[in-house]
């Protein structure tokens, strides 16, 4: 359905880096591209590496097109990404955890044969790793 997405963070964008890289990194998603500049706004972008595949973008900074009252991280959101098993949903959890995010559901069976666990960054916004059984 989507080809990529992105969000602002409101926080450190190098430490929110380094917290989706080790979060991803089970799921199968990888760091492909960091563009930092010096004033600490910029992207990085995470994705499968396959040509043409979704990818998702992580970015500080204020667009032109926003409004004056639009600030990043304000707003939190709900993402959730495809895990290839169980396994990479636990430790896709456990490395969340263990980076000071916090568990917002605990690895585990959910509605609709949907194996899942949850957690909350530190922009506030829900971050969901599952499959289907």
């Amino acid at each position: 359905m989507f080809d990529h997405l992105g969000f602002y963070t409101a926080g450190d964008l190098r430490a929110q880096g380094d917290f989706y890289k080790a979060i991803l990194e089970p799921l199968g998603y990888h760091l492909l591209q960091t563009h930092i500049e010096s004033d600490g706004g910029g992207r990085i972008v995470f994705g499968s590496g396959v040509e043409q595949s979704p990818f998702f973008v992580l970015a500080k900074g204020k667009p032109d097109h926003w409004r004056a009252e639009q600030q990043n991280g304000l707003s939190a959101m709900h993402l959730a990404f495809r895990a290839p098993s169980k396994a990479s949903v636990d430790q896709f959890h456990s490395s969340g955890l263990q980076l000071g995010a916090r568990n917002n559901g605990d690895p585990g069976p959910r509605q609709r044969s949907w194996y899942s666990a949850y957690l909350i960054d530190a922009d506030s916004n829900g971050i969901e790793a599952g499959l289907y059984l």
